[in-house]
């Protein structure tokens, strides 16, 4: 990595100046049942998965930096057609999170993503509809709002839907609140535009089960990169529907539209930082053809700027270290 011509303090000044804060930061965390035999990939560099058993140790250096907010992805030992781990009360983030809450109670925020891709067999967001093989929203809804239920039952604080389909947030906002979770939040990827920014995480969540990873198509239900409009009318819609915060990823590429959503409706915003674009910020780091670190504060900053309440970075621990001086 290329040294920064910047000082830490000059670099800290530059954070300062957008006003962020360590607990505008969430950190995401891959779990999985034991300690992975190679612990990343080629595409994720310097990143990779918790065990369950490490899940505690990690945490605890997270809230050490100031940072109180974790996102949880799971990823089970096995899949099968209708992704059955997804909700059940001894998958692995049912059972991650009830470790953490033991371990640090209010202290720590829990968000839990609530999706299907990592659990099924085609690596799709959705269940296939019985009568042919698109994704079926209706039964796919269905599934995510057990999904979120045993993770509120298992004690997050928030519940992120991330599937992106019709009627999600307000179908699991019933089923919290008849089940008595009416305290739990709920943060939908209210705008998930289909990218092949997603590779590196799809390189770390599905590659020893679905070789075939970077082909799957989403386009039939995320968005695409030039409808400005449709946009507008997920975040406006999830609003309606009974969520607290709304996230949009990819972050870098699309500022204008949290700046936009930002100004239209004056409600709290998340924008994550993807894992194509850490890998981006990595890969050209390592081979000098930038100064990594002052990239990492200039896409992290450009977020906060366009108006995200939150950041979801990889980033998190680098951020982080520069805030706390």
């Amino acid at each position: 990595m290329q040294k920064s011509k910047f000082r830490g303090s000059e670099l800290e000044n530059l954070l300062n100046s957008v006003s962020l804060e360590t607990n505008q930061l969430v950190a995401p965390l891959f779990l999985r049942e034991h300690r992975p035999k190679v612990p990343r990939t080629a595409l994720f560099p310097d990143f990779s998965t918790v065990s369950i058993e490490d899940t505690v140790f990690k945490v605890r250096q997270l809230m050490k930096m100031g940072i109180s907010s974790v996102i949880l992805f799971g990823i089970p030992s096995l899949r099968d057609s209708i992704g059955t781990d997804a909700s059940s009360r001894s998958g692995i983030v049912q059972r991650t999170v009830r470790k953490l809450k033991e371990e640090f109670g209010k202290e720590l925020t829990i968000i839990t993503d609530v999706c299907l891709c990592q659990y099924n067999l085609s690596g799709q967001c959705g269940l296939s509809d019985l009568t042919d093989d698109t994704i079926g929203n209706d039964i796919t809804v269905q599934s995510l709002s057990e999904i979120a239920k045993t993770h509120a039952e298992a004690g997050a604080d928030v519940v992120s839907p991330s599937s992106m389909m019709d009627g999600q947030v307000k179908s699991i906002r019933t089923i919290l609140d008849e089940a008595g979770f009416k305290k739990i939040k709920i943060y939908p990827y209210s705008i998930k535009y289909a990218s092949s920014l997603y590779s590196p995480f799809r390189s770390l969540a599905f590659s020893e089960q679905i070789m075939d990873h970077v082909h799957i198509d989403k386009s039939s239900y995320q968005i695409p990169f030039s409808n400005s409009s449709e946009s507008i009318r997920e975040i406006q819609n999830d609003i309606l529907e009974g969520a607290d915060m709304t996230i949009i990823k990819p972050a870098i590429l699309y500022l204008d539209i949290i700046s936009t959503v930002k100004e239209k409706f004056q409600f709290p915003l998340a924008a994550q930082n993807v894992s194509g674009e850490y890998a981006m910020i990595k890969s050209a780091g390592s081979l000098n053809w930038i100064d990594e670190q002052t990239w990492i504060i200039a896409s992290i900053c450009s977020m906060k700027r366009a108006g995200a309440d939150l950041i979801i970075s990889y980033f998190c621990k680098d951020i982080a270290a520069l805030l706390n001086g």
